[in-house]
Parts: C-alpha cells; structure tokens; sequence
C-alpha cells in the first residue's frame, strides 16, 4: 500500500471517526458469528482507543446446544425461541455468563482493550417477565438500569454483556440476544446500534443486497414476505432499537473488519435502517430493474 493510498483512506476514515468520538455505539455479537470474532474483538478495541464507547452484546446458542447435547437432551425450539426448562437455564448461565462471556472479555484484553462482563442480571441490568409457559424460562424485557452500564463505561472498560435477564421472582430468564441489544440501544440512546451475524444484510426478492432502508420501508418488506424467515428477528430488533437510536445496521460478522467497515468509510457493509425516508431503497429498485431489464423495478 502506497503513502497516497494510506492518505485516501485517512481522508475517508477521519470525518467518521470525529463524529463518533465520545458516543456511545451498541454492539451485538452474534452466536452464529463468534467463531470468527477475531477481527470484531480487534475493531471493538481500536474503537475504544479512539474514545468510542462501546457496549458488546453477545449470543451464543451454539454453545449451549453443545452442551446440551453433551448431556444427552435434545435443544428444542419454538418460533426461533429456544425452550428453556430449569436444567437447560442452568446452562445457559453456565454458558452465556461464564464460558462465552468470559472468552470475550479475555480476547478484548489480549488486544489490548479493557472489559469486564457482566450479564442483565448484575445490578437489575435487564429486568423481565415470562414470555410464553410453552417457552418456559424465556423473558421479555419490561425495564432497563443503566447504571451497570454507566459504572463501567465511565471507569474506562467496555461493558460485555450476556442476554440473561433477572425474573419477577428472582430467578434467572433467557433473553434473544437481537432483543437485548435492542433494548440496551433504545434506553442508551446509542449513536448506532450494530447487529454482527452471518449474512450480508437485507436482501431483496433477488437476492441484491439492500444497502439502506426507513422503518416503514423495512416494515412493507416484512409484510411482502421479502424479508421473512430468521431475518424477522434481526429487522425487528433493529426497529426496536430506533426508539433511541438514530441509525441500526446488520452487517455480516465474518466479513474482516466489518464493523470499522461500517463505521468509517462511505460506503458501508450492511443494511442500515432509519426512522426517516430512505431514498436509495427506491434507487436500488431501479439499478435492479436496469440490471434484470424488468420494468416494474425500474420505473417503481
């Protein structure tokens, strides 16, 4: 790479990293994408060296369905939604609170980056009530304590929280990750709010990547059935999230740098969806329709 190459990517990079200097960005590091975390962990930390707060969210159903099937019980699920009985949410602590949770929080100090984590319980995070009686010990958050989070973020650490929320009864309840980062961005008013998985983004009928969306455009898809399927989830809680947050994104963990992708350059790596109109939405109708030399796209 040459000096004038260097100095490109500088230009692009440095109006991005002004305005996000101070602020506060949600992370959500999905199970499906943990196993190649290594250049996520390497962004996080660049981030908070450069006076970005973040707080990583983090799944990991991976781990618990290998654990589970360690001891011989089969992982059910309902609706995407794990089922979760007394022995499968003592693994879930064991698994998300310490093993996942734990391994994260090493990675980001190997980097040289300071954490600490910390799951929706500790200090009444995220507090929750049961979903379903079929679902068991599943939870939806009813309210958010951020001073967890402002302890640990104001002393110079990065939050690493694990989706386990405190009951009614002082019991344990399993939360979707997607959601609990939702909820976090939402009562933070987080200058973004970041979902890492394993697919692109947003993807149209055809399978093109849709770079940008508004809420209402991102709600028409869902009732088109274009957005369908495990997506429903991710759009959803990037919704939720615009409660407070000005701009939610799904972008593609397993993609190198992914996240400073997003963060600093141009043109992005993800779908970014937005309260206000969206008018690249329709632009990107129109390429498609010139591209597949359909009518109806081009002239929508």
């Amino acid at each position: 790479m040459g000096e004038s190459d260097v100095a490109n990517i500088l230009a692009e990079a440095l109006p991005y990293v002004s305005r996000y200097i101070g602020k506060t960005i949600v992370v959500k590091l999905g199970g499906s994408a943990l196993g190649s975390h290594d250049t996520t962990i390497e962004d996080v930390v660049i981030c908070q060296h450069l006076g970005i707060n973040v707080v990583l969210v983090h799944g990991g159903g991976s781990v618990i369905s290998g654990w589970l099937k360690r001891l011989g019980k089969e992982p059910r699920f309902v609706n995407g939604l794990r089922v979760t009985d007394d022995e499968t949410m003592d693994l879930v602590v064991m698994a998300l609170a310490g093993q996942v949770n734990k391994q994260l929080v090493a990675e980001i100090e190997r980097r040289g980056g300071r954490a600490i984590g910390i799951c929706g319980i500790d200090g009444g995070l995220l507090r929750a009530r049961q979903r379903d009686r079929e679902l068991g010990r599943v939870g939806d958050v009813y309210a958010v304590d951020l001073a967890p989070i402002s302890a640990i973020t104001s002393s110079g650490f990065i939050p690493v929280v694990a989706p386990i929320a405190l009951g009614d009864d002082g019991h344990s309840l399993n939360l979707n990750a997607d959601t609990a980062a939702a909820e976090l961005a939402a009562e933070i008013q987080a200058e973004k709010a970041i979902f890492m998985t394993d697919v692109p983004g947003v993807l149209d009928g055809d399978g093109h990547l849709i770079s940008e969306l508004s809420a209402s455009q991102t709600k028409s898809l869902i009732a088109d059935k274009v957005i369908s399927g495990g997506m429903i989830p991710k759009v959803e809680a990037c919704l939720r999230a615009l409660a407070g947050v000005k701009r939610s994104h799904i972008i593609d963990g397993r993609v190198p740098h992914a996240l400073i992708g997003e963060l600093f350059t141009d043109r992005g790596v993800g779908t970014m969806i937005t309260q206000g109109t969206s008018g690249r939405f329709d632009q990107h109708l129109e390429e498609v329709g010139r591209a597949t030399g359909n009518p109806t796209l081009a002239g929508a």
